[in-house]
């Protein structure tokens, strides 16, 4: 187990059903690992360390985020990749977008959350990751013509201890 001064936490927004265990699913046959710990969502924050003390005003601050983004909708639809970059394949957001480029940006605009990421923010659902290249063509192909369509009225705090899946902390309800 980590440092007990810290803790490791992600905001995402869950695909709901019947998509997001279709989704796990075909991340699980591909071979992926991690769909056996991360259920199928759109991150707003990647793993991020925080001072375990600070959980409270991170809280805070997330509900502040949520209050001032109104209820919206996604629409999932097609894959993309970014390979060569890094060997993953994702379903892309058609809608959405703008609400989440603006909820991620403002969940780090907190003092405690300092995260420098290696990439820009781009949302999508992991559908495959790291995993061999007949795998990540055999998804970006097999769910090139995927679509659905939801609303999107919360998003959640996640933590993680090191090791098992991602625990739900917190929902916290889009406008208030």
């Amino acid at each position: 187990m980590g440092d007990p001064a810290r803790t490791r936490i992600g905001v995402a927004i869950d695909i709901p059903e019947p998509w997001g265990e279709m989704l796990t699913r075909r991340r699980a046959e591909a071979g992926d690992p991690q769909a056996a710990w991360t259920p199928a969502h759109v991150t707003l924050l990647g793993p991020t360390e925080v001072a375990t003390e600070a959980l409270s005003v991170v809280e805070k601050h997330l509900e502040a985020v949520a209050s001032a983004q109104p209820p919206f909708t996604i629409h999932l639809r097609g894959t993309g990749t970014f390979r060569p970059i890094t060997d993953v394949v994702f379903v892309s957001l058609a809608m959405g977008i703008s609400e989440c480029e603006l909820m991620a940006e403002a969940i780090t605009r907190s003092a405690e959350i300092s995260r420098d990421s290696r990439f820009p923010y781009h949302p999508h659902v992991t559908v495959a990751q790291d995993v061999p290249a007949d795998a990540l063509d055999a998804v970006f192909d097999d769910l090139a013509g995927f679509s659905a369509r939801f609303p999107v009225s919360s998003f959640t705090l996640f933590s993680h201890g090191g090791e098992g899946p991602w625990r739900p902390r917190r929902d916290f309800p889009l406008g208030g």
